[in-house]
């Protein structure tokens, strides 16, 4: 669970409060309803898709990823058929720092894959480029998680103005500026490489507007030789890591009938704490267009958080109740997302793998983003690697399971 909800939630309550006495309205040029779901990026048209609704154009490019792929990435196993890893990160904050690490774990045992397809929303997202392109960014990952403060992520704005007329209670620019300073033009440039290889890298953010889940195509941004590609590419990623409320808005600028019109989007977790397809497309459906050798995929979920249920002595107040309500709810879909990934695993005879924080393991301190709370966390995701296969095969709640704990 992510640690900085308690907090949000707090504010979300006084939000309300002040909400019901007025308060004023920052001006935007919102989509008119009537063309809210036909809205196009300038100069990308086919490089996102909402989630629930299966994507031409998205189905389109990841069938196409079979015919491009390196036959070094995926060769034809000693079983005669072609092994397809499969990477979805979760959202979590700080938490990612665990996911991060076992990155690494997996990088020591010589055995990390090169994987067909990555997915990340929120904290997920800021990890999901430097998973996808591999180990040799483990260490960037690394200090990203470790030696970031909270002041480094955002700095926080006086809580009653932001009350009567502000968007969020801080500003991200610390987090803008270190997105700029790791994802640069090399960096896109071996995303671009990547996808034309046949790999492909999505991110997951949510319209508020439209209350919808949205897939981003990272690596045909990547490709698209567009000049504002490098702009669009770390926009979508402060966008999936902004936790509304806490967090500033991102808006892009959309077409729709030759108008131009803003789209408000916040943290993709939102709309999915993890996912795999999100109903864009069917992965075992466009590999059909390989014709190399049989398939098989391998699912793999890292979720950045912990999910067991805390028992606590609820406060008899509104704060307390809808804080410990809120704590179940999230908890809840993080469940139901696990389970539906498991779903489409069982549907297309894919293998399920995936792995939360141990509940032994400390995740809260005084402070949001605490150096050596992420420091510990990273280690331990190395840790377990040590131990043995790290990984459970089936959803919460469900047996056997291999996870180590």
């Amino acid at each position: 669970m992510p640690r900085y909800l308690p907090a949000l939630r707090t504010l979300l309550l006084a939000a309300a409060a002040v909400a019901l006495v007025g308060c004023s309205t920052l001006p935007r040029d919102a989509p008119p309803l009537d063309v809210i779901g036909t809205t196009t990026i300038p100069g990308f048209p086919d490089v996102r898709a909402i989630g629930g609704t299966p994507s031409r154009a998205l189905t389109a490019d990841l069938a196409r990823s079979y015919a491009e792929e390196s036959r070094a990435d995926f060769p034809v196993a000693a079983d005669g058929k072609i092994h397809y890893p499969i990477l979805a990160l979760s959202g979590g904050g700080p938490n990612g720092a665990f996911g991060s690490g076992l990155l690494k774990g997996w990088s020591n045992t010589g055995k990390r894959p090169a994987f067909k397809i990555v997915t990340g929303v929120s904290t997920g997202a800021l990890m999901a480029p430097f998973a996808f392109l591999g180990s040799k960014y483990d260490e960037a990952l690394r200090d990203f998680y470790t030696t970031n403060p909270s002041q480094n992520i955002f700095r926080r704005l006086s809580i009653l103005p932001q009350l009567l007329s502000g968007e969020a209670f801080a500003d991200t620019e610390p987090l803008r500026a270190i997105i700029e300073e790791n994802i640069d033009d090399s960096l896109l440039a071996a995303v671009a490489a990547a996808h034309r290889q046949g790999r492909r890298l999505y991110v997951g953010t949510t319209n508020l507007d439209q209350q919808r889940f949205v897939v981003w195509n990272m690596g045909a941004i990547a490709v698209s030789g567009e000049p504002r590609a490098l702009e669009l590419f770390r926009k979508v990623m402060l966008a999936s890591a902004s936790v509304p409320v806490a967090f500033p808005p991102v808006f892009f600028d959309v077409v729709a009938k030759r108008e131009h019109y803003d789209e408000l989007h916040v943290d993709g977790a939102v709309g999915a704490n993890v996912f795999l397809n999100a109903g864009v497309f069917n992965i075992t459906a466009a590999r059909q267009h390989s014709i190399r050798a049989p398939a098989h995929e391998e699912v793999y979920v890292i979720h950045n958080g912990q999910l067991r249920p805390r028992p606590l002595q609820t406060r008899r107040t509104i704060v307390g109740i809808a804080t410990r309500a809120f704590d179940g709810f999230a908890r809840a879909g993080t469940i139901g997302d696990l389970f539906q990934i498991y779903a489409v695993t069982l549907r297309d005879g894919m293998d399920f793998r995936w792995i939360t924080i141990p509940e032994s393991a400390t995740i809260s301190g005084s402070e949001i983003f605490d150096p050596v709370i992420m420091g510990n966390l990273f280690a331990l995701g190395v840790e377990l690697w040590q131990r043995g296969d790290p990984w459970s095969m089936t959803p919460p709640g469900m047996a056997p399971t291999n996870a180590v704990d």
